[in-house]
This record gives C-alpha cells, structure tokens and sequence, in this order.
C-alpha cells in the first residue's frame, strides 16, 4: 500500500525541480506516474516502491549534471531517507530509477523496475514522443534533420527495449503512428525542397 502522506511529500518536491516546460519536465514526471499505475495494478507490483521511483526518476536532470540517472538516485536516496522510508524500501526504489533509462547500461531487476523502464519508454512514443521529440530539438538548437534522425536512433528502436508485455502492447499503436508521422513529414520535405 502507498502512503499518502509520503506521495504527496514526494509531488510537492518534483514540483520544485522540475521545470513546466520542455521535454523532460513535470508533465513527463505525472504521464509517467499514470503509467507506472496503471501498469502496476495489472501486473501486481508494489506500488508503494514504483510510485516513488515514479514521481523521483528525474529528479536530478539538469543542463549541468552529466548522468542524470545517478543524480536523480542521489537525490531520490537522501529524500527518502529523510522521510523515514525504511532502508529496504529506498534500496528497491532507488534501483528502479538507476535502471530506468535509454541510454544507461543497467537492467533492471525487479518488476518495479521494469515498469517504471517501460513507462519512461512509453513517453518518448507516439503522439506524446513526438510533442517531447520536437521540444528535446528545441532546447538542444537542432535542426529538423536531427530531430528525423532522433527517431531514427532511439525513438523507434524502443518497442524492443520494453519489458512487460502490457507495455509492449501500448507501445506498438504508438510505433505505428510514429512511422506514418514520419512517412507525412518526408512526403512534406520532399514536396517543399525536392528531397530524394
């Protein structure tokens, strides 16, 4: 079961450090949350860890921090200690945020993980991906090539990163819609600047 007095501690804290706009930023952290809920209750996780590890996962993402995952585990270790979370329950939750991301080297090891994994994936797909795809190219200064070869890189190599089966079912609807996206954006560059 999930202490509520500990989520809302934890809601008002990402609300402090997370920026309101771009891609990685407070409406990530709850479309992520929503996922890892509804993704917890089907496959019985222990949500009063994955929540947590939901609301904490990027804590530490800042221009300046060079591996936001460990940054955010820090952080995530120090805030739930401070909140009298037993030592076993901040161990499982700051795992599952240390292996949640694209580009570490970590696998997760618990369901927990794998699902904040997977919902973390899951918002850099689809409509949604998109959206934060355009912004990520916005705050970086890049050009629309790179934001094709974005998708390219990562985006579309994610269906097969996922854990969960309920995960890899959301993710193939958003897959497909991020394919005709780009097939409509080539056809629109092609049209427009005779691209080959």
């Amino acid at each position: 079961m999930t202490d509520e007095h500990e989520l809302s501690a934890l809601w008002k804290l990402a609300g402090k450090l997370m920026p309101r706009s771009g891609s990685h930023n407070i409406e990530h952290i709850r479309r992520v949350y929503g996922v890892c809920l509804l993704l917890g209750r089907k496959l019985g996780a222990d949500l009063s860890i994955l929540l947590p590890a939901a609301i904490l996962h990027d804590i530490g993402r800042r221009r300046e921090v060079v591996d936001h995952v460990e940054e955010s585990a820090r952080l995530s270790e120090e805030v739930l200690k401070e909140l009298g979370v037993n030592e076993q329950g901040i161990k499982r939750t700051v795992e599952a945020i240390r292996t949640h991301s694209f580009g570490g080297d970590r696998r997760p090891m618990s369901l927990e993980a794998e699902i904040l994994s997977d919902a973390d994936k899951l918002d850099a797909m689809g409509a949604v991906g998109i959206y934060r795809a355009a912004a990520y190219v916005s705050e970086n200064d890049r050009t629309i090539d790179d934001f094709i070869d974005h998708f390219n890189e990562k985006l579309l190599k994610l269906l097969d990163l996922l854990y969960t089966k309920p995960a890899r079912e959301m993710a193939l609807q958003r897959r497909k819609f991020m394919v005709r996206y780009l097939k409509q954006l080539d056809d629109e560059l092609r049209l427009v600047l005779g691209r080959t």
